[in-house]
């Protein structure tokens, strides 16, 4: 078949194309995203994605799995260089299929999880009741503190002492401090617990060693391969050597069938760049632009949570400028700048409205932004939530973005 996408699903092609535009011309914050290079989505689109291969390298339930073989063992090889792991695990489909596999591996059902709360930055995969982990996992969450924002080690201690979990999860997808893997290892192992650490936003920030590695830690890490780490969308999975096995049947046949090798190899690609020198720059500009945005932000006098950050992202308590994270979020995309909604710790509002907004700034440093373009956006973004309905404030405010952002390419490296 020799058609284009373009000649044989114009209306498709068309929808791409909008999207390319939307991305080229909007200030993305969602800390979440990112954009990935040429070379990882040329693997993503690789003839890979036609194999079907359930198993593992050698032992395999399809076969013609021979080249497919080296390229999830090349993922595997760099993903544990990177991390200095002892094993990898690179099938998840997600950041969420990779913790239910860990749960898979290590836990039976109604077996006690401690997690961070939703509400406080946690993740729903971390015991939230609307999830598999809450529906299928006793939860006892724990919270932060509420005058800092910070996690209380000294609770979270106090906490696995009165619930006595069979695990105890460490991360966030909403928390801009470092966290200390070493300490929550502690108060796990003094109960008897797993350690799982959840890095899916920081695994870059790991990786390039400007955040403390979970590994030595915990039991089991998990994270996605699409935020910091800037790869396709994508997870995977780490561990001991001893609780190699049990993982590896968490994956398969405990939660997923046959692995997309299409992506398996995106992240191989993903691995490698992240261990060329150029990433640690990438990194450390990554943090710079988080941190310098947040000043920007409180300077212009909105409330930082936790009065800044350690990482690629941070968020804004709105209460002060008398407008919700979910109205604050459709009027700035009319502006052309993308956030998150974000709870705030202890919020008063719903988690559909919340109370504030998430910044983050891995996509708009992999398109080459700096220092002073982080003042730049909180101008904008001030500007925006001043304009509030004026929807002609809010249209003027958008051609200056797309003009801004013209000036950045989707991709730089």
């Amino acid at each position: 078949m020799s058609d284009t996408l373009q000649s044989f699903d114009p209306t498709l092609y068309e929808i791409i194309e909008g999207e390319r535009s939307r991305q080229l011309s909007t200030i993305n914050l969602i800390a979440s995203e990112n954009y990935v290079s040429p070379v990882v989505r040329e693997a993503m689109s690789s003839v890979l994605t036609h194999k079907y291969a359930e198993g593992y390298p050698g032992k395999r339930y399809y076969a013609g799995c021979s080249e497919v073989d080296k390229v999830e063992s090349m993922a595997r090889d760099r993903c544990k260089k990177l991390f200095n792991a002892e094993h990898a695990n690179v099938q998840p489909h997600a950041g969420s299929q990779a913790n239910m596999a860990v749960y898979a591996a290590v836990l039976e059902p109604g077996d006690t999880i401690m997690g961070m709360s939703l509400r406080e930055g946690g993740h729903l995969t971390h015991g939230h009741g609307v999830n598999f982990s809450g529906r299928f996992f006793k939860s006892a969450p724990y919270a932060v503190d509420p005058d800092t924002g910070l996690i209380d080690y000294q609770e979270v201690e106090r906490l696995a002492n009165q619930h006595r979990p069979k695990m105890i999860i460490a991360g966030a997808s909403a928390y801009s401090r470092t966290i200390d893997f070493e300490r929550f290892a502690k108060i796990a192992h003094s109960v008897d617990a797993f350690l799982l650490a959840d890095i899916a936003h920081i695994a870059g920030l790991v990786a390039t060693g400007l955040h403390p590695t979970p590994v030595g830690h915990a039991d089991l890490v998990t994270s996605t391969t699409h935020k910091t780490l800037r790869g396709p969308r994508g997870a995977f999975a780490l561990s001991s050597p001893e609780l190699a096995q049990a993982l590896d049947r968490g994956v398969i046949p405990g939660t997923q069938g046959g692995p997309f090798l299409h992506a398996i190899a995106a992240k191989a690609v993903c691995f490698e760049l992240a261990m060329q020198p150029k990433f640690h720059t990438y990194q450390k500009n990554v943090i710079s632009n988080a941190q310098e945005l947040s000043r920007a932000m409180t300077e212009r006098g909105y409330n930082v949570v936790t009065g800044g950050t350690d990482n690629h992202m941070f968020i804004i308590d709105l209460r002060a400028q008398d407008i919700t994270g979910r109205a604050a979020a459709i009027l700035l995309e009319k502006a052309g700048i993308v956030v998150s909604a974000s709870c705030i710790p202890f919020d008063p509002a719903k988690p559909w409205i919340t109370s504030g907004i998430r910044f983050g700034t891995p996509a708009m440093t992999t398109r080459g932004m700096g220092l002073q373009d982080m003042h730049k956006i909180a101008e904008f973004v001030d500007q925006a939530i001043k304009a509030g309905k004026d929807e002609a404030a809010l249209a003027t405010i958008k051609k200056a973005v797309d003009l801004f952002c013209n000036k950045f390419p989707l991709f730089v490296y």
